[in-house]
């Protein structure tokens, strides 16, 4: 008898069924390929309903799926996103305060630019000014009511020449040196500019207050005519100040005149002309032998 390990798998007939059956099913698989290989190739669309029905049937399932592959990817960039959340405030809080600068800066950049826009037409309307200049520096806490620029004799200034902003009068010169002008602001105690109301011929003398505001003095006193809201401006009397020159608002009435506002604040004003004396000769007449030896050309060089 041979040994269990050497036997025939055709001892069964039940084995041998079972193999014979598997290469039939075999067979006619690789036939029924052939044949729908061969089908498709000369007869693409003939399987077309089959393809949908297939689609239909895994349509649900391929929905779901992409639901879920894009809820996850979501999350994910939920997850992401909440992380780089704090630097991107950071970083969008350092913009928005940059771009806030850069506003402010172009702000006062346009506003300058509108105030030199107005001492140029200030040239182009009546005689050339002797020179412009920035107000570089003011007393602060004093009674004393100074202006310094940065311009002095070296540019053609000279003591007694008005000072103006696009706006109005706001001084006069008091002394220079090369570089540099110190000028006596018209809300100085010591500082009287005659005008005029705007609307007629009523004199008076605008005196500084020390206090940012002018007194109002009629030189005809009587009946106060005086009312609130007059505008005031340089009569030219005495020959220093161009006439015409806006100087105030009256705001308060008083026995012997008025107290007012002025209407260009030395405050609000970056950019002044310094102007000629309006008759040279009364500067000239106002000064000591040793002071026009000094200074001849305080009208800028006429």
């Amino acid at each position: 008898m041979a040994p269990p390990s050497a036997r025939r798998s055709g001892h069964s007939r039940r084995a041998q069924y079972g193999q014979f059956t598997g290469y039939v099913l075999a067979s006619i698989g690789a036939i029924v390929g052939a044949i729908l290989l061969v089908i498709s190739l000369f007869s693409p669309s003939a399987f077309g309903g089959l393809r949908g029905t297939a689609a239909e049937a895994v349509a649900p399932a391929g929905a779901g799926v992409a639901v879920a592959r894009s809820e996850g990817r979501s999350w994910l960039d939920s997850i992401s996103g909440y992380l780089r959340a704090g630097s991107q405030n950071e970083a969008l809080k350092k913009e928005v305060e940059i771009a806030r600068i850069r506003l402010q800066e172009a702000e006062a950049l346009k506003e300058e630019n509108a105030r030199l826009k107005s001492l140029l037409r200030l040239e182009d309307a009546e005689d050339k000014p002797v020179v412009a200049s920035r107000i570089v520096g003011a007393t602060a806490a004093s009674s004393r009511r100074y202006a310094y620029l940065g311009v002095g004799s070296r540019d053609g200034v000279r003591p007694g020449m008005p000072v103006r902003s696009p706006r109005g009068f706001i001084g006069r010169v008091l002394e220079v040196s090369p570089n540099t002008a110190r000028v006596l602001l018209l809300t100085d105690t010591e500082s009287i500019v005659p005008v005029r109301r705007a609307k007629d011929d009523l004199v008076a003398f605008a005196e500084g207050r020390g206090d940012g505001r002018i007194n109002i003095r009629l030189i005809n006193l009587g009946i106060n005519p005086l009312k609130v809201g007059d505008v005031f401006v340089t009569s030219g009397a005495g020959g220093f100040f161009r006439p015409g020159v806006a100087v105030a608002i009256l705001s308060e009435v008083t026995d012997d005149g008025g107290i007012a506002r002025i209407i260009s604040d030395p405050a609000a004003t970056d950019f002044v002309v310094v102007e000629k004396v309006y008759q040279p000769t009364a500067l000239k007449a106002a000064q000591t032998p040793v002071e026009r030896d000094l200074a001849p050309a305080a009208s800028g060089g006429e």
